[in-house]
């Protein structure tokens, strides 16, 4: 158990505009940068679905990312990828149980 967690959160573009979810994403990650316990993000997108698009977070462990989830800034900064957000699929929390690789 490596103690870091993953968080997915699910997007979907509005009539197919990929462009707005890909200007939050950059603006969203731009604000991130810094922030205590934050490893890293993607922007990812379904190669099946082209209008479907996963944003994954990695952080240092749970406690850290709770920190920043229940803090001040959290629901500010990521306003802008809130209305795109998956009603069929929730965002979801995952522990790295075990890893191979770089």
């Amino acid at each position: 158990m490596t103690g870091r967690v993953r968080v997915l959160v699910y997007l979907t573009a509005p009539d197919g505009d990929v462009s707005v979810i890909e200007e939050a994403y950059h603006a969203i990650s731009g604000r991130l940068q810094g922030t205590p316990g934050l490893v890293g993000n993607e922007l990812l997108r379904s190669l099946s679905d082209p209008d479907s698009f996963a944003v994954i977070s990695e952080w240092e462990s749970l406690d850290a990312f709770r920190a920043w989830e229940q803090g001040p800034d959290h629901r500010d900064v990521t306003a802008p990828l809130r209305p795109f957000q998956s009603v069929t699929m929730r965002p979801a929390v995952y522990e790295v149980t075990a890893a191979y690789g770089g």
